[in-house]
């Protein structure tokens, strides 16, 4: 017989077009609200934070676009992958981030989804401005000169 092989589980998952797409102002983590096995699916890697975004709608922050691939073994209902996804926060913070949000040209992007030490699925959310292209060019160049000055270090 066979041994079945344990599953290799994910704990953080980023959403790396974030920072290089957007300049990010300020982050807040939120908890999110999840049904059925989409658990188990985000446990096992299967989910993309990729052109995902939050929104405050009714005084209530959602989170939209976020792909969780259903789970192979799930014999209950059949969740849409990209429905929306309630996130949870305080009254407070929800009220911060809504008079940010009305500021020209800001947005929420999530950065990415990791698990606490208790298991809880948490999302780190960037208060994030649109970069310009000439912004991304400014940001390439300054990262590819810092790794040529760590090489040098290595060097000597």
């Amino acid at each position: 017989m066979a041994k079945q092989q344990k599953p290799q589980y994910v704990t953080t998952l980023f959403n790396r077009k974030a920072r290089h797409e957007y300049t990010i102002l300020d982050t807040i983590v939120a908890g999110i609200e999840l049904h059925g096995s989409e658990v188990k699916s985000v446990r096992l890697g299967k989910a993309s934070l990729n052109e995902s975004y939050a929104v405050i709608h009714r005084g209530e922050v959602w989170l939209e676009n976020m792909q969780i691939t259903p789970y192979l073994h799930n014999t209950l209902e059949q969740l849409d992958p990209k429905r929306s996804r309630k996130l949870l926060l305080q009254k407070s913070e929800i009220l911060k981030l809504n008079s940010k949000l009305h500021e020209k040209g800001l947005t929420l992007i999530p950065l990415k989804a990791f698990f606490n030490k208790r298991g809880i699925l948490k999302i780190e959310l960037g208060l994030a401005k649109g970069k310009k292209l000439y912004d991304k060019r400014e940001t390439i160049k300054n990262r590819d000169a810092e790794r040529q000055i760590q090489r040098l270090k290595q060097q000597y």
